[in-house]
């Protein structure tokens, strides 16, 4: 049996992670925030018996598009946009601090203040943001929360923790969509960050690239499903000739 199959196999699978990656991307492309991800393989030769003339298609280390989104302005005194490179800090469901580019926060029913999706943000210490209740809230250009119940003056309740992440220790997205630190450890608090209110960050993906890249990968899948037939076949014309041999 030919071992063209194996190899033809493995770029298969590559094309086919590689659609999943863009799907995944496409179906993100209105997500606030969202970082596309992206693929990345390798050639690895297949040492043997003979000349090494064919190789494995394998994943390398995979990165995401580290490049902001369009601004949408929206005018709501609790959305918030980071300038630069800054990461706003939320508590993941696994209790561990993640960083997102989700800017939407608002108060839970149990008067904490989470994102759109729910999960807790952090504060410049760590800790989640208690709200007072029935408190109108303001946020301002360095993150500071501050929150005025009825007629009192308005007094601060904690700053947004907003992190930017270096060459040394930088971001990696987890399997549940939010990035940590490359070492597992919480980023320090960057004191000069600065936020747009009343603006959200778009997702960065290209929805028109995204396409042209599915249509190209789905014709690698085929040239490679191609191949896989291409082995079956030559397997058995050889398989009749040593028949007629014998």
């Amino acid at each position: 049996m030919d071992r063209l199959i194996y190899t033809a196999m493995t770029g298969s699978n590559a094309a086919a992670n590689r659609q999943a990656v863009l799907a995944n991307n496409l179906a993100n492309v209105s997500t606030n925030g969202f970082r596309a991800e992206l693929s990345t393989y390798r050639s690895v030769p297949l040492r043997g018996d003979g000349a090494t003339t064919r190789v494995f298609a394998l994943e390398a280390t995979s990165g995401f598009l580290d490049k902001p989104g369009a601004p949408m302005r929206t005018d709501r005194g609790m959305d918030a946009m980071t300038t630069a490179n800054g990461w706003f800090a939320v508590q993941g469901l696994d209790g561990t601090e993640a960083y997102t580019r989700n800017g939407h926060f608002e108060v839970a029913t149990d008067g904490t203040l989470v994102t759109g999706t729910g999960l807790p943000a952090l504060s410049s210490d760590g800790s989640p943001i208690a709200v007072p209740a029935g408190a109108d809230l303001t946020l301002g250009p360095d993150g500071t929360i501050l929150a005025k119940v009825g007629k009192q003056p308005a007094n601060a309740i904690g700053r947004l923790k907003v992190v930017t992440p270096t060459p040394d220790d930088s971001l990696k997205r987890s399997n549940d969509g939010l990035f940590r630190s490359a070492s597992g450890d919480p980023l320090n608090a960057d004191a000069t960050a600065r936020l747009q209110i009343g603006v959200l960050e778009g997702s960065n993906v290209n929805p028109i690239e995204t396409m042209v890249g599915m249509i190209q990968t789905a014709r690698q899948f085929e040239a490679q499903t191609r191949l896989l037939q291409s082995a079956e076949s030559n397997d058995r014309s050889a398989a009749q000739l040593l028949g007629l041999q014998g």
